[in-house]
């Protein structure tokens, strides 16, 4: 078979691209996902990536291997693999970033990719149930909304937080970052807005778009240095894909680089080692591995929370009623109802970390609350310094690849989430939310306001909070992947598209950057169509 586009991977990126790809009709797109169709209840249920993330039929169950920075702890890293990626199993938070990480983008060398160039790529694809704003977009296909289930104990977190000088935002995803309020999220009546939701839906009657699901790639095909399509197996038979213009990764920043490599595409030296013919000798594949590190402080409150309301099977039957009825109660919750982006020093241009307000707590998705009611004060450093890097195990597709986050190597990470968790304590011993709070769980009171042991705490509970980029990065320096076309260093008809290709990673969440960059890769691809760069 062949078609003119061959999308590797229906995630954030994906589906907006085979979205966009196949609109005008003139051209037959085939996207390949080695999950299947998102038909499971509980990708579509806000509250269910409880259930989703950790369950192999929806996400590849990756685990790091033993980091350092963690005092050697292997983590989980959820990876969504179901038809819209990880925006079918992620918490529904919407972030863009700040104006500034697209300008440093930019200022790298990548051309196009400024907060001017990106801006109308958001608000094309968004429909904002708030205010409406320049920067913001209205009637796009995919619905963010404002966060209208309140709990007390976050809304008393953030006058707490203002109580202190922290400044309040109504929009964090405007001009200005800073502040603290309310997530917003990509729901829509209730229901998850994926990006499968939002833009594979309303395509998949094209008569030129075509779904491949259950079906994961092998490798690609090559010819000379040139990407001529894909193998893929489904069925337990190996299937060629040719593509008559282009092949398109968008398998993430695990599965696209890994693909790479596999292919022949990468550093010469590491393919070699492991049996792998060198098509093209590129160094900086798998390289450049950034992610956002989580300490979770956890606070006993009096308050009622997710914890104790659910504890019973007779409340989850009434939860459940009140959803099924309404699309309302609990189970319409995003996975953090407040947030704040927030300075850890005065003189900084612009916020250094983040805070997810939970209204319940658990050790991790999937394990379930703790018996007892509280809330999480979950802190982030939004540009950690620290990078790592992905190597093959061998040369085998069913093999996972290496993940060596390398968190917390550099002194500056350090410093920012000690002072991170220090800032978590001291909102939450300011009024009027100190009054709900019985006990600081986590850290606890054995672990002092000391640097030292703040640091030790965090190296033995901290996890990833599912924010892997930079693979692939984007850019013209020796170690660049793709060069601001997106288009792979050295190898024709190939590019990548997700959010493997960012530079640096950026400033909060990142499934609405991500999403973005298939918009900005469609656009890309049309145009070298109609003219094609000299």
């Amino acid at each position: 078979m062949q078609f003119d586009f061959v999308i590797a991977g229906a995630g954030s990126a994906g589906c907006v691209l085979a979205n966009r790809l196949s609109a005008c009709g003139r051209y037959n797109v085939a996207l390949i996902e080695a999950g299947g169709r998102d038909r499971s209840p509980w990708i579509h249920i806000p509250v269910g990536y409880f259930k989703t993330m950790g369950n192999p039929a929806t996400d590849w169950c990756y685990h790091t291997e033993p980091d350092p920075g963690l005092n050697g702890r292997s983590i989980a890293w959820p990876r969504g693999r179901v038809l819209g990626g990880s925006s079918s199993i992620n918490g529904l938070l919407y972030v863009r970033g700040q104006t500034q990480d697209f300008d440093h983008w930019r200022q790298l060398g990548n051309v196009g990719w400024g907060w001017d160039d990106v801006m109308p790529l958001f608000r094309r694809m968004e429909h904002w149930e708030g205010d409406a704003s320049e920067v913001r977009g209205k009637g796009g296909p995919l619905n963010v909304s404002t966060g209208w289930l309140r709990r007390n104990v976050v809304d008393l977190w953030l006058d707490s937080a203002a109580a202190l000088g922290y400044p309040r935002t109504d929009d964090y995803n405007g001009t200005d970052q800073e502040g603290v309020g309310h997530f917003q999220m990509t729901m829509r009546r209730g229901r998850r807005c994926s990006s499968a939701a939002a833009f594979l839906k309303p395509a998949r009657q094209r008569k030129n778009l075509k779904i491949i699901t259950g079906a994961q790639i092998r490798h690609l095909v090559m010819k000379g240095r040139r990407a001529a399509g894909v193998v893929y197996r489904q069925n337990g038979y190996d299937v060629t894909l040719l593509a008559g213009r282009e092949v398109v990764l968008s398998a993430g920043a695990l599965g696209s680089p890994h693909l790479l490599m596999l292919s022949g595409i990468g550093d010469g030296a590491a393919l070699r080692d492991k049996d792998i013919p060198v098509i093209h000798d590129l160094a900086g594949v798998g390289q450049n591995l950034q992610d956002h590190l989580q300490a979770r402080p956890v606070f006993k409150t009096t308050a009622s929370t997710i914890n104790v309301e659910t504890r019973y099977p007779l409340q989850r039957v009434r939860m459940a009623l009140q959803y099924g009825l309404s699309r309302r109660g609990p189970m319409a919750m995003a996975a953090s109802l407040g947030t704040g982006f927030l300075k850890t020093r005065p003189e900084l241009e612009t916020p250094d970390i983040q805070f997810h307000i939970q209204p319940f707590s658990a050790d991790r998705p999937g394990a379930g609350t703790h018996p007892f009611s509280a809330f999480t004060a979950s802190v982030l450093q939004l540009r950690p310094q620290s990078t790592g890097h992905l190597a093959l195990k061998s040369s085998s597709p069913d093999d996972y690849i290496g993940i060596h986050p390398n968190y917390l190597s550099a002194q500056t990470d350090r410093d920012t989430i000690v002072a991170g968790v220090r800032m978590a304590r001291k909102i939450c011993r300011a009024e009027p939310v100190r009054s709900l709070i019985t006990e600081e769980y986590a850290p606890g009171s054995f672990v002092p306001d000391d640097d030292a042991a703040i640091l030790e705490w965090v190296r033995n509970t901290a996890t990833t909070i599912y924010h892997p980029t930079g693979t692939c990065k984007m850019g013209t320096d020796s170690m660049a992947v793709v060069d601001p076309r997106l288009r792979v260093h050295g190898i024709e008809g190939l590019r990548v598209a997700d959010a493997s290709i960012m530079p640096v990673i950026t400033s909060g969440n990142t499934n609405a950057p991500a999403m973005m960059i298939g918009e900005k890769a469609s656009e890309l691809i049309l145009k070298d169509i109609q003219q094609p760069p000299r």
